[in-house]
């Protein structure tokens, strides 16, 4: 047969352009919400003296789903999410959020909006119920409604235990369940959240993902930054790009699976793994043995356009006896989308 559809080497383009995917697919909302969009940038800027943080920069961010703002280090994101959330005001440009504007109207946005930041501030001689009190007064929380919102947050996120207990003495993590749980503390409509699984364990991050899928279903429009890609691809629906101020890049999670990102294939057998890839006419880097592996298993990485086409490879390496005992993406999506980005190139990531 002729091999030559797996072969897509390194240094070839995506198939397709920035936006040739065109608008992300509708997601369902809750009844009742609307259907516009929970967050729209138009044109935005903001520079610091001579750094230019954001430029002219456009985005929108649906309700009902789970968007990720993905960027390196210095690319503007903060910048962005702190004018979204009304705490900063752009130097050019105007952002919606629920139709409204935050120069207009900005305790109508902040009504709104559930801003998380990157790192936790709070009153260290408060108690962690305090913090909730204190935060769900200053939203205008009914009284009759807040004790039963404190009790539910604290619950949520497994603070439980740590109610009575000052802030200045929790850990990272539990700062950040308490700042995730100030953000709900008004049950906002747009939830802004910048790094929020840093510092927190495996279980608490679980915990995350589960309330911040939850939001969304509700009918919420979330906005998360994370260098946490992994986590992120099991949280989002729709990614962002950002480098330099700019969105470089936006896709829908599930066109992501239609990009290049290499394959790793593991096999019980060396050589007829290498002779089964020979056979296909496969480009690859080489089959490592056995003894040169952490698995234990002969390993072979493959770059390949899209999930299609590793389903027929994975069929042929089969029916080619290749012993395969293992085969998946070496990758996820998010971080290969990210890798064959002019930042990480920039970065030293390839």
């Amino acid at each position: 047969m002729d091999g030559g559809g797996y072969a897509y080497g390194t240094d070839d383009p995506p198939p397709g352009d920035l936006w040739s995917e065109g608008p992300p697919p509708p997601v369902p909302t809750a009844p009742g919400i609307g259907t516009a969009p929970g967050i729209v940038a138009e044109h935005v800027s903001r520079s610091f003296g001579p750094v230019h943080a954001v430029r002219d920069l456009s985005v929108t961010v649906p309700r009902g789903a789970v968007t990720a703002l993905v960027g390196p280090n210095g690319c503007g994101k903060s910048t962005l999410m702190l004018m979204l959330a009304s705490l900063l005001a752009p130097d050019a440009g105007r952002v919606l959020i629920d139709g409204i504007d935050p120069s207009a109207d900005s305790p109508a946005v902040r009504a709104r909006v559930g801003w998380m930041p990157d790192q936790f501030g709070a009153w260290d001689s408060l108690r962690v119920a305090e913090v909730l009190e204190v935060m769900g007064r200053a939203y205008f929380v009914p009284p009759q409604q807040l004790r039963g919102r404190i009790e539910s947050l604290l619950h949520l996120l497994d603070l439980d235990s740590l109610a009575d207990q000052r802030a200045h003495v929790l850990s990272r993590g539990q700062k950040q369940r308490l700042g995730l749980a100030r953000a709900l503390i008004h049950d906002p409509s747009v939830l802004i959240l910048d790094e929020p699984a840093s510092g927190l364990d495996p279980a608490s991050r679980r915990r995350l993902l589960r309330v911040v899928r939850e939001r969304a279903a509700d009918g919420a429009t979330v906005l998360v930054s994370s260098h946490i890609l992994t986590e992120l691809e099991e949280m989002a629906d729709h990614v962002v790009f950002m480098d330099a101020g700019q969105v470089t890049d936006a896709s829908s999670l599930r066109a992501l699976a239609e990009r290049p990102r290499p394959w790793r294939i593991q096999s019980l057998d060396p050589a007829a793994l290498l002779e089964g890839l020979q056979r296909l006419g496969v480009r690859h880097g080489g089959v490592a043995g056995p003894e040169q592996t952490l698995s234990g298993h002969a390993e072979a990485y493959v770059p390949l356009p899209d999930e299609t086409t590793a389903a027929r490879l994975l069929a042929d390496l089969t029916s080619a006896d290749a012993q395969v005992v293992t085969f998946g993406p070496a990758t996820g999506r998010l971080e290969a989308a990210y890798l064959s980005s002019a930042a990480a190139r920039r970065e030293g990531a390839r």
